[in-house]
Parts: C-alpha cells; sequence; structure tokens
C-alpha cells in the first residue's frame, strides 16, 4: 500500500471578489435598480463611494421621471420643453457615469448634496 500525502493545510488567502468601486459606482447609473441592489449588498453597502453614487443615481431617476411629469402636464410648451430637458438629463447621466467609472465623486447640484447625506446617514 502507498501513503497518501496529506493535503497542504495552509492555503492561500482569498481574493477579493466582485466589483471595484468604481465600476459598481458606475453600474449604479445603469437604471435605478443596480443602485438599490449595491445600497443592500454587502460589502457595496458599506463603501461611501458607491453609497453615494447610488444614492445619486436613484435621486437622478426621481428628478427626471418628476420633471417629465410635470412637463407631460403643460400642453403643447411642457411637451416642446422635454426634449430638450431629456437630452440634458441623459447628458447628465452619462457625466455621472463616466466620472464613476473614472472614480471622481462628481456632485450633481441639489442631488449630489442629499446623495452625500443619505451615503453618510448612521445606520445606513
Amino acid at each position: 500500500m502507498s501513503e497518501e500525502t496529506p493535503s497542504n493545510p495552509i492555503q492561500p488567502p482569498p481574493t477579493p471578489t466582485g466589483l471595484s468601486d468604481n465600476s459598481a459606482g458606475g453600474l449604479a447609473y445603469i437604471t435605478f435598480i443596480p443602485a438599490i441592489i449595491f445600497l443592500v449588498t454587502p460589502p457595496y453597502n458599506q463603501r461611501p463611494f458607491i453609497r453615494f453614487h447610488a444614492w445619486q443615481s436613484i435621486f437622478l431617476f426621481i428628478a427626471s421621471v418628476a420633471i417629465h411629469f410635470v412637463l407631460m402636464l403643460i400642453p403643447v410648451i411642457g411637451w416642446i420643453l422635454s426634449i430638450p430637458v431629456s437630452l440634458l438629463i441623459l447628458a447628465l447621466w452619462i457625466i455621472c457615469l463616466i466620472k464613476a467609472f473614472n472614480g471622481q465623486l462628481f456632485k450633481l447640484p441639489v442631488i449630489g448634496d442629499l446623495a452625500e447625506k443619505q451615503a453618510n446617514a448612521p445606520g445606513n
């Protein structure tokens, strides 16, 4: 009979898995669904950079829906204004997406302040 060699009990440390902060921050802007997932899933919900971008993405989505709703209530002028407003929101969304993927903390006016407060709120 041959003796089997015991397996090595010393294992290398586990490699980090998951997304980098930059990737998760950028993906939060794809739709509001990844943003919500990042806010409830560890370890992403414990990283301030990801939390900020997730909240800013959610607030940008809410603001865009509210603005479009109001514009659709205004006959003709609101409908016409919805086109440049949609382009502006798209541009803001692309800027936020690129900045997050590049690791930059880009704050939108008003929305960015709300996102920062939520990201840094105790108990979150």
